[in-house]
C-alpha cells in the first residue's frame, strides 16, 4: 500500500520560507515512470498544481507560482520537499502530496495516491 505523509509548520509568518515534507513509504520515489507532484488547495479555491519532481529527479513548476519556489528530494528518506521563500497571506492553503503518471494535473481523480494534506496559514 503506498501512502503518502505531508508534515511542516502549521502556522507562517509573512515572508518566511516554508518548507513541507511528503515522506512516501510503500513505493520508490526513484520508480519508474511516476511524479511526485505538490498540489494546494486555498480556503474557498480549486485546486492549484504548483510543482512535481519526476523519478529521474528532473523538476517541474507552474509558471503562475512566484519565483523562490523549489522542490527537492532525499531519496535515501524517500521524501520531498517543498520550499516556498517570502510567503503571504495568500498561500495559505491545505497542501497535498501526490502521484501520478506525469505532472500538472489538476484534477484529483488524474492521481492514484493522495496524501491527507496538511493545514497551512501564513499570518502575523
Amino acid at each position: 500500500q503506498v501512502r503518502l505523509q505531508e508534515s511542516g509548520p502549521g502556522l507562517v509568518k509573512p515572508s518566511q520560507t516554508l518548507s513541507l515534507t511528503c515522506t512516501v513509504s510503500g513505493a520508490s520515489i526513484t520508480t519508474n515512470y511516476y511524479f511526485w507532484n505538490w498540489i494546494r488547495q486555498p480556503p474557498g479555491k480549486g485546486l492549484e498544481w504548483m510543482g512535481a519532481i519526476a523519478y529521474s529527479g528532473y523538476t517541474y513548476y507552474s509558471p503562475s507560482l512566484k519565483s523562490g519556489t523549489s522542490i527537492s528530494r532525499d531519496t535515501s528518506k524517500n521524501q520531498i520537499t517543498l520550499q516556498l521563500r517570502a510567503v503571504t497571506p495568500e498561500d495559505t492553503a491545505v497542501y497535498y502530496c501526490a502521484r501520478d503518471q506525469t505532472a500538472g494535473n489538476t484534477a484529483r481523480y488524474e492521481y492514484d495516491y493522495w496524501g491527507q494534506g496538511t493545514q497551512v496559514t501564513v499570518s502575523s
